[in-house]
């Protein structure tokens, strides 16, 4: 079996612990200066300039927000009410790691208090307010973020002590179709078809849980030096939204969807 590093593991290990303002500088573009006036939920808020700014790279529990039929998930007021502590009436530098817009209009950044230079997403993981939720276009800092959200989750803090935040195993997925979900399992059989990169957690492809990483997809885990095949036989955490597809399946667009956990 060939061996592959997934090299966000290392920086797991140097992060860990670290001070928020210590990840200022990070490999960000610096977008200005605003004071947040309101937050709209536990990961938007608007400055006073009248822009809503997504806080890139988190998932926070949503409330519905004028959306029909909407049900409010576990600790959303929660999660509200500690973004306002942490951030409202703060005056905030922005920050950009890809992308810097929304099919909303809302600005994707992140956000560190020009006071003290906390990271305000880094403090709602650290306070298990939210979860890590990336993108292929907006990836920075995910790392240091997946470093927070583990420590929070080890400590049983905020949404990681409700059940409705659970890590999936593969064989729960099933019920899980339609919403965005952590799940541990060990890979069965790993292996690339037509130039899509298959994962598959159980003895019957068509029916159990899989990974889907299409060409292009793969190209990313290529140039981060790692083998779609050689994780065959590893225990993975994945997270993404579920579908359903020949059996539950999540399509992973970019590495930082997969935390290796042991070989």
């Amino acid at each position: 079996m060939r061996r592959c590093v997934l090299p966000f593991v290392v920086v797991w290990l140097f992060f860990a612990g670290a001070p928020a303002a210590d990840i200022l500088a990070g490999p960000l573009e610096p977008g200005g200066t605003a004071e947040i006036v309101e937050v709209i939920d536990g990961d938007t808020v608007v400055l006073e300039d009248g822009r809503e700014v997504r806080l890139v790279g988190i998932q926070a529990p949503k409330l519905p927000l004028g959306r029909p039929g909407f049900e409010t998930w576990p600790l959303a007021e929660d999660a509200k009410r500690t973004l306002e502590e942490i951030a409202l009436g703060r005056t905030v530098e922005l920050r950009y790691g890809g992308r810097r817009m929304d099919r909303h209009g809302r600005a994707l950044a992140h956000l560190y208090d020009s006071a003290d230079g906390t990271w305000i997403q880094g403090e709602m993981l650290r306070r298990g307010m939210a979860r890590v939720y990336s993108f292929p276009d907006n990836r920075a800092l995910v790392e240091e973020m997946l470093t927070r959200e583990r420590e929070a989750r080890g400590a049983g803090r905020g949404i990681w002590a409700h059940p409705f935040y659970r890590i999936l195993t593969p064989e729960e997925t099933g019920g899980a179709i339609d919403s965005f979900q952590l799940v541990e399992g060990r890979v069965l059989e790993a292996a690339i078809v037509r130039g899509r990169g298959y994962l598959n957690f159980g003895e019957d492809w068509q029916s159990d849980f899989t990974v889907f990483i299409d060409p292009e997809s793969r190209r990313r885990f290529e140039a981060a030096g790692i083998d779609i095949e050689s994780l065959e036989g590893a225990r993975l955490r994945v997270r993404g939204w579920l579908k359903s597809f020949n059996g539950p399946e999540i399509e992973v667009t970019h590495p930082e969807q997969i935390e290796l956990l042991e070989r």
